[in-house]
């Protein structure tokens, strides 16, 4: 998998969408940043986000990520956010037209995979331009991975 060009090793990860790689052919990533209230940015600093049922689509030539859940900052009272409301995702109109391009027609699916704050302290979302797999190709997947990891551990024991 290609990591993306400016992909930061200081990076603080909030929340991750393991079961993505199993679900999903993951063909390309993308780091784009995220259009969020204050309230929300405060309560991903606390790390209970999950983006595990979130995807991201196109709507007036805008892409959006839907059905994040962001839980409710408790210091906030009546100036909350919206737990599961749609966020405007921010990239470059060139980066857009090639996302939105391949997934209307090639049929493929934006899929967040990680949610992390940058060393700048910036929310971004990985997205993961991702091919849906079948059932063949999951148990294919899981046999790889099981198969991995008895050898290492054969090898171990080896020395």
């Amino acid at each position: 998998m290609a990591k993306p060009k400016n992909a930061d090793p200081n990076a603080r990860t909030v929340a991750e969408n393991r079961k993505a790689r199993f679900n999903y052919e993951i063909l390309d990533t993308l780091e784009a940043g995220i259009q969020l209230k204050g309230t929300e940015v405060k309560s991903l600093r606390e790390g209970r986000t999950n983006i595990a049922d979130s995807y991201a689509g196109e709507t007036k030539g805008e892409l959006w990520l839907y059905n994040a859940y962001i839980p409710e900052y408790q210091q906030a009272g009546q100036f909350n956010h919206e737990t599961r409301r749609p966020r405007k995702l921010l990239l470059h109109k060139r980066e857009m037209g090639k996302l939105i391009g391949s997934v209307q027609q090639e049929g493929m699916t934006l899929v967040p995979l990680r949610m992390y704050f940058n060393a700048r302290g910036i929310a971004k979302v990985l997205l993961g331009l991702a091919r849906g797999k079948k059932t063949h190709d999951k148990r294919e997947t899981e046999k790889k991975r099981d198969w991995e990891r008895d050898k290492a551990r054969l090898l171990r024991e080896r020395g």
